[in-house]
């Protein structure tokens, strides 16, 4: 059993109150958008991180991170990446995997908007954990953490701080 603590779009911040969110997180995984490889390394050293890199991410972070991850956590197969879309409407790429991997979680951001929806086409529970940093559209920080338990997946919980 993993808690996990998921959230993207961080634009170079991460409020304090996300980090203490994750306080008993087992992992935190990011899905791109960190803005500075100053919040990769922040998060790095509260708990072991996986990660994706964003539209707005540098070659320091395309370095250690990948577009695409693809992994198994508690026997639940996982994709994560950052623009994905969502269920009815998601990007081409991105369909192709979900339709090869058959993954049963698909974690993305770039929207800036949370969105957790169980995806009855695919059979997979779809997370955009919205934006946990202070730029963009976003209205609310917001981040996600949920337990991972032999297969099954369950107490999502969701922090929403509104911006002021």
């Amino acid at each position: 059993m993993l808690q996990i603590g998921i959230l993207s779009d961080t634009h170079g911040f991460v409020h304090t109150r996300v980090i203490e969110f994750f306080e008993n997180v087992d992992e935190i995984w990011h899905s791109g958008d960190f803005g500075d490889v100053k919040v990769a390394n922040q998060l790095k050293v509260l708990k072991p991180l996986k990660a994706v890199y964003g539209n707005i991410d540098g070659n320091d972070l395309r370095i250690e991170y990948p577009e695409v991850q693809l992994f198994q956590i508690e026997k639940v197969k996982v994709l994560m990446t950052h623009i994905g879309g969502y269920p009815g409407r998601y990007d081409h790429k991105v369909r192709l995997l979900i339709e090869q991997e058959k993954p049963k979680l698909f974690v993305c951001g770039h929207s800036h908007i949370l969105k957790v929806i169980y995806d009855k086409k695919y059979d997979l529970l779809h997370i955009n954990p919205g934006a946990a940093g202070k730029y963009g559209i976003h209205k609310s920080i917001t981040a996600v953490r949920l337990i991972i338990d032999h297969g099954n997946m369950r107490n999502l919980e969701i922090l929403d701080i509104p911006r002021k």
